[in-house]
C-alpha cells in the first residue's frame, strides 16, 4: 500500500477553562514550550497528514502566546463540554479540502504523549482501516484514539459532556485497544502538574 494513501489528521482538544488548575493549563510550560505547544508538536513529528487544535476557553490568550504553526479551530459553545469541542473538529475537517481516512483525538494535557506511539496508532489504523484504534487504560479504551472517517457522522452527534468516551462505548467491538502504559497520565490541578513536571525532570 502506498504510504499516501492513509491520511491521518490530529485533532488536539484544548478547549477546557482549567477550572480546577486555576489558570489555563494550556499554557504552563512544559520543556522548551508550553503544553499545548508540546503536544502540538508531538503531533507534527509524527506520520500525521494535518494537526488542529480547538480551542474554547482563554481562546484569544492561548494563540497569542503558542508559537508553534497549528490550524486553530474555535469552539464557541466549549461551555457545553468536551463533545462540542470533537463536533466543532470534526465539522472543520469535513468542511476543509484535505484528504483524510481518520481523525486522531488527543488531549493537551497528556504531555507524555510522543510521536513513537502516535505513529504506532497509526500504523495499526493502517492495518486495521475500518476499526478504531485506542489507547487502552485500566478498565476501559480513550483518547488518543483514531476515529476512522466513516465515524464522522457519529461524531457530529456526540453527546455534548462526554467526548468520544460515549462512542467507544458504544463501539467497543470494533476497538482495538493499544497499552499506553505510563503515557496517559492527564494534568488537572496544580499538584498534578509539580509532580509530573518533577518525575520528568522538566
Amino acid at each position: 500500500m502506498n504510504k499516501k494513501q492513509h491520511h491521518i489528521a490530529v485533532m488536539v482538544l484544548a478547549a477546557g477553562a482549567s477550572t480546577r488548575m486555576g489558570k489555563p493549563k494550556q499554557l504552563l510550560p512544559w520543556k522548551n514550550t508550553t503544553l499545548l505547544g508540546h503536544v502540538i508538536q508531538t503531533a507534527k513529528a509524527s506520520k500525521a497528514s494535518n494537526v488542529l487544535a480547538v480551542l474554547g476557553a482563554h481562546a484569544d490568550l492561548i494563540k497569542s502566546n503558542i508559537k508553534e504553526k497549528v490550524v486553530f479551530v474555535e469552539n464557541t459553545s466549549w461551555q457545553s463540554g468536551l463533545g462540542t469541542s470533537v463536533i466543532a473538529g470534526t465539522e472543520w475537517l469535513l468542511q476543509a479540502d484535505i484528504e483524510f481516512q481518520g481523525i486522531l483525538i488527543m488531549l493537551a494535557d497528556q504531555p507524555l504523549i510522543d510521536p513513537e506511539y502516535l505513529n504506532m496508532l497509526i500504523a495499526i489504523s493502517k492495518q486495521n482501516p475500518d476499526k478504531i484504534i485506542a489507547s487502552a487504560y485500566k478498565k476501559r479504551s480513550g483518547v488518543p484514539a483514531i476515529f476512522p472517517k466513516k465515524y464522522a457522522d457519529d461524531l457530529l452527534k456526540l453527546n455534548k459532556d462526554f467526548g468520544a468516551k460515549h462512542l467507544l462505548q458504544q463501539e467497543q467491538l470494533n476497538v482495538v485497544k493499544i497499552p499506553a502504559a505510563h503515557r496517559i497520565l492527564d494534568i488537572d490541578t496544580q499538584n498534578d502538574y509539580e509532580q509530573l513536571k518533577r518525575r520528568n525532570e522538566i
